[in-house]
């Protein structure tokens, strides 16, 4: 990590104070983090560049046309600062330009994906206000540039009406040397004219770690066999009044309920690393998108599923590097019915490979995917079964 240290007699409070507006939060980055300079006794401001490029092969175009197509795009681009502003403020925010010329639209525009600042009381106490990743799901909070898989589920690990991302408040704390890790989240939820009641969506999880404790706020969808986890957790969460039953008449609200269970086991051996995960996931909200929905009301908010993923890293380098072998099997239940036909319903299994060059500053992915849905829609190719190939490309700095 390169340090750069500005004496504390050159900053002034007031340029202190426009960093921390300017720079909102902090997620723990690990070993992958930039350059770093440093304020004073306590102040820290640290840049990191991160770019996946991504060579995607699809078994259809689009949902009107079945012919193949080959993309090459960014599928993330992304310049974040962090740091700290004392030894109880940190500050995280990322500028983001993902999908970046992804089915031929190019110049994608810039945006703040994360934007927040953190409040360390204590280990057992502490608050993050702003932008921040939904606490919900395991796999939301594994970091995409440290994952087993190629990346998430596509929809499944992210909350219907919060997405991987929500505005609002966290509390959150470890326990028992660390073991155990509690959080609790207010942020918006649905936010939109046709929402009936103007309420918060309401989050909570916890986990255990039976091994090493994984302390931190974001999870890693592996260690590359540095620590020996066994972690299980589960969260809740729900917002009222996200929904019309009869949104012609206004009437029949609906209320918005989650729950999920994931587990984590990563162990490092003479002969290799394994590495098995898996989580199932409950979104309810009353059956609204067969009713008479909102036209804004999405398809994944009765969504049921879960995914099992599976790891190993051959123990001795390959050439310049370390090889770890993936694979994914992931089953959606939309419940949503077209015509009397639930047409979204879909299994993906995967299988891929890693090559690590440099850790995850550094690597090679490779991963082919099936897709098979329970009934192939008759005019939609986006809902009939098709594969997919990525290549891609990762670096860090």
């Amino acid at each position: 990590m390169k340090i750069l240290t500005v004496p504390h007699n050159a900053v002034s409070p007031l340029s202190r104070a426009c960093a921390v507006g300017l720079l909102a939060g902090l997620l723990p980055l690990g070993a992958v983090a930039g350059p770093t300079i440093e304020f004073g006794e306590e102040g820290s401001l640290t840049f990191t560049y991160a770019l996946q490029g991504w060579l995607q092969h699809k078994g259809f175009t689009s949902a009107t046309d079945n012919g193949s197509s080959n993309d090459a795009f960014l599928r993330r681009n992304r310049l974040t600062f962090s740091g700290q502003y004392n030894d109880f403020v940190g500050f995280y925010a990322q500028l983001e330009s993902g999908n970046d010329s992804k089915l031929g639209e190019d110049d994608k525009s810039v945006y703040y994906r994360d934007a927040y600042v953190t409040l360390d009381y204590r280990d057992d106490v502490r608050f993050i206000v702003g932008r921040f990743k939904n606490t919900f799901s395991r796999e939301n909070l594994e970091a995409c540039l440290e994952p087993l898989t190629m990346d998430r589920a596509e929809v499944l690990a992210y909350t219907p009406f919060g997405g991987s991302r929500d505005t609002g408040l966290a509390v959150w704390g470890n326990l028992l040397d660390a073991k155990f890790q509690y959080r609790v989240m207010v942020a918006d939820g649905r936010e939109d004219n046709a929402v009936a009641e103007d309420n918060p969506r309401l989050t909570t999880r916890v986990h255990y770690s039976f091994w090493e404790p994984e302390f931190n706020y974001g999870y890693l969808g592996t260690y590359l066999g540095t620590k020996k986890v066994l972690t299980v957790g589960a969260a809740y969460e729900m917002q009222n009044g996200v929904a019309y039953g009869n949104y012609i008449a206004r009437s029949d609200i609906k209320d918005y309920k989650a729950w999920t269970v994931d587990a984590f086991m990563e162990y490092p051996m003479a002969s290799g690393v394994y590495t098995l995960s898996g989580a199932y996931f409950d979104y309810d909200t009353d059956g609204a998108t067969n009713l008479n929905p909102d036209p804004a009301l999405t398809v994944r908010s009765d969504l049921k599923g879960y995914y099992v993923k599976a790891g190993y890293m051959l123990p001795n380098k390959v050439g310049m590097g370390r090889l770890q072998f993936f694979a994914r099997h992931e089953t959606s239940d939309y419940g949503i019915e077209t015509g009397g036909v639930e047409y979204y319903d879909q299994k993906w299994n995967s299988v891929g490979a890693n090559y690590y060059l440099d850790g995850q500053r550094l690597k090679i992915s490779l991963e082919y995917a099936d897709i098979s849905f329970d009934n192939e829609h008759p005019t939609n190719v986006a809902l009939q079964d098709y594969n997919q190939a990525t290549l891609g490309l990762q670096f860090i700095f």
